[in-house]
């Protein structure tokens, strides 16, 4: 990617509330027995936690609130002080507000000042192009440290007082899928014996003359009794998709970096569904790699899941391991990837 090894020191994350069970979110919205059912057999998702209170709808976590906490993990995983950070990236669809920037928020409560701070404005991608701009800047020597974070907190978009049995299917699914939380990663080009390398990033828009697979709606005074609803998704068109781009992104990491199948220890695949999930990993036959995976628990955090994922991977990585994560956003079909390793000693 460049000649300066930019450095994955220490992940944090953060979930607002308890996990949700799917027999809590058939209970709520007052499902017949056999949605748990399908649930649990066709999305294959388990759990996911929201940031407002499905009994009651109040909101009880803002992704500041989130950012803040994943924040401070980080950096204390990372042994690294805030007056150290001079970038700050985070990426998010569902942004607290649309001004201030929530990035610039969240820089705040961690006591960060005086750097520069980016937010971009992506789906389930944001995580990796965070990575891939963070890293681009340090490479220039510029900057040494960066917090980058990814988060999004969807809950806010759905009625919890409406039934699901009154809505089309585009938008059945998202109460099912996605769940709230935030990420980060502190990123270093300092020399860090013994620390997970960023070798490549890659993220590509492939969106040209192509539907939107999701589309997330932004209302103000002017629009906001517009019958549209706030998130819609083509299901299908994803389930399509999502298995090829995948596989795409992942052979072209290995042919940047001259790595074979056989070279790979852990894979690290996009998490839409559980079920999503184990199809995308029979496509993508890696024979001696460990999947790193957290959807089932969690739900599709959208900019947020690959940092959970990285959290988990530095858990398991030793000298000479080698990881490759891929990611794909369906708002207008991005494909991004990256690869990990930790230097043989």
């Amino acid at each position: 990617m460049t000649d300066v090894d930019v450095n994955l020191l220490g992940v944090g994350t953060a979930l607002p509330g308890p996990p949700i069970t799917n027999a809590d979110l058939t209970a709520r919205f007052g499902l017949p027995g056999a949605w748990q059912d399908w649930i649990d057999e066709f999305v294959g998702t388990k759990s996911r936690h929201f940031s407002v209170d499905l009994a009651t709808g109040e909101r009880l976590y803002t992704l500041v609130d989130l950012g803040e906490l994943a924040g401070r993990r980080a950096l204390e995983a990372a042994a690294t002080d805030p007056a150290q950070v001079d970038l700050v990236v985070m990426s998010t669809s569902t942004p607290d507000q649309l001004m201030p920037a929530t990035v610039n928020m969240v820089a705040d409560r961690l006591g960060i000042d005086g750097v520069p701070t980016y937010q971009l404005q992506a789906g389930c991608t944001g995580a990796v192009q965070t990575l891939d701009l963070a890293a681009r800047l340090l490479s220039t020597g510029r900057y040494r440290t960066a917090l980058v974070l990814g988060g999004d907190s969807s809950a806010k978009h759905f009625d919890i007082s409406a039934s699901l049995l009154t809505m089309p299917p585009e938008v059945q699914v998202n109460g099912m899928l996605f769940g709230d939380g935030v990420g980060a990663a502190v990123l270093s080009a300092h020399p860090a014996h013994g620390a997970a390398v960023l070798r490549h990033v890659v993220t590509r828009l492939e969106g040209l003359g192509r539907a939107p697979g999701q589309v997330v709606e932004w209302f103000g005074w002017g629009d906001r009794a517009s019958e549209l609803p706030p998130v819609s998704e083509d299901f299908k068109a994803v389930e399509r998709a999502v298995p090829t781009m995948t596989c795409e992104a992942f052979e072209e990491l290995l042919a940047v970096l001259g790595w074979a199948r056989t070279d790979i220890d852990f894979v690290l695949p996009p998490q839409l569904s559980g079920k999503m999930t184990a199809r995308i990993l029979e496509q993508l036959a890696v024979p001696y790699a460990q999947d790193v995976s957290c959807v089932t628990d969690i739900g599709n955090t959208g900019n947020a899941l690959a940092f959970f994922q990285l959290q988990e991977l530095l858990k398991l990585l030793a000298p000479g391991d080698r990881a490759v994560g891929v990611s794909i956003e369906a708002s207008k079909w991005v494909k991004a990837g990256y690869a990990i390793e930790i230097p043989a000693l």
